[in-house]
């Protein structure tokens, strides 16, 4: 089983209510056992809903209590964030998930790269929350940006 961000695969669950459709991604999943989830909706935040970014740290500095996740009304929003990763992580055991392929600079689902906390559009190196937590559990995390390498490892 594959967990994958649902708006990669066209579900309205961006912050704004679109999606972020990844046509090869989808077309690769082709066949491949697959389950859809959003973090930031697992964690009762709804869509849409007010932009939000990793504050002091990334993910992991989340998970640590050294960072937080603040929207852009200064909200702390981190128990959501971190309500949505541990109910992502739920699933990803339960239904023995093998890898995830989530949304790169996504505050949950970044793999290798988040928005610095400033609602610049500056970027950082650093990983989501929901990243962090399956990290940490041992799953294997992938962003579509890693299409290429995906094509050898599905």
């Amino acid at each position: 089983m594959i967990l994958v961000s649902a708006c990669l695969l066209g579900e309205n669950c961006k912050y704004n209510g679109s999606n972020n459709y990844h046509q090869r991604l989808s077309s690769l999943l082709q066949g491949h056992e697959v389950i859809t989830v959003c973090p930031e909706e697992l964690g009762d935040l709804g869509t849409p809903r007010i932009p939000a970014e990793i504050v002091g740290g990334d993910g992991r500095d989340v998970l640590n209590r050294q960072a937080k996740v603040i929207n852009q009304e200064g909200d702390d929003i981190t128990s959501n964030f971190l309500l949505g990763a541990n109910r992502v992580l739920t699933i990803a055991k339960k239904d023995e998930c093998r890898l995830a392929i989530l949304k790169e600079r996504s505050p949950s689902c970044g793999s290798r790269s988040i928005y610095d906390g400033t609602f610049s559009g500056t970027k950082q190196q650093g990983v989501g929350v929901t990243t962090a937590i399956l990290e940490k559990a041992g799953i294997k995390v992938y962003s579509e940006e890693d299409i290429n390498q995906l094509k050898n490892i599905i």
